[in-house]
């Protein structure tokens, strides 16, 4: 049994709409525990922290990016992959600053696979109806923000393995904030 954490973000975008219950209750009905959760300003320590910026993730950011503007016919002027990266740190960070988010830990089998399959595409317009992105940012594109030089609203953060979740969940709660307790779905694990 792939017993895992992972770690959640419902960011200002989100909070600012009033979807936080709706998305807690999406986790909660896939019987995902949550087992840390608190509401947070970051400042710029935190949002730096999360949004490490190493050579691996600013290379997958431009050539996600850049594939992205090519296919639809758009001139990607982007030549430094680093460079890019940190726009785009900043731009996270920024977002990231710009007003109260929730932070959760969640529990269960394969929670950073399922967390993830329910946030959808980190392009809202590419999300599924049914995911979380889909069905409440249906309109938010890289090339909007782009356009506007700013990150996406994308609404939620999840952990993308359970090595960054690991990382994540410690940068966001100490031990004492992490509970354990047994639900009712326990026993079929």
């Amino acid at each position: 049994m792939v017993m895992e954490k992972t770690l959640i973000l419902i960011k200002h975008d989100a909070v600012s709409r009033g979807l936080i219950g709706r998305i807690i209750t999406r986790f909660e009905n896939t019987g995902l525990k949550i087992i840390a959760m608190k509401m947070i300003w970051a400042d710029k320590s935190l949002a730096e922290n999360h949004y490490f910026l190493d050579e691996e993730w600013a290379k997958n950011v431009y050539e996600k990016t850049k594939k992205t503007r090519e296919a639809s016919g758009e001139p990607f002027p982007f030549k430094d992959p680093i460079a890019y990266g940190k726009m785009i740190q900043s731009w996270n960070m920024e977002f990231l600053q710009e007003g109260p988010v929730v932070a959760m830990v969640l529990e269960g089998p394969h929670a950073v696979e399922i967390a993830r399959k329910m946030v959808g595409s980190t392009e809202p317009r590419q999300s599924a109806p049914g995911t979380i992105r889909g069905d409440f940012a249906m309109i938010e594109s890289y090339a909007l923000a782009n356009d506007k030089s700013r990150v996406l609203r994308n609404l939620v953060h999840a952990s993308d393995s359970t090595e960054n979740a690991k990382r994540e969940i410690a940068l966001w709660f100490s031990e004492s904030e992490i509970h354990s307790y047994k639900k009712e779905l326990d026993k079929h694990f």
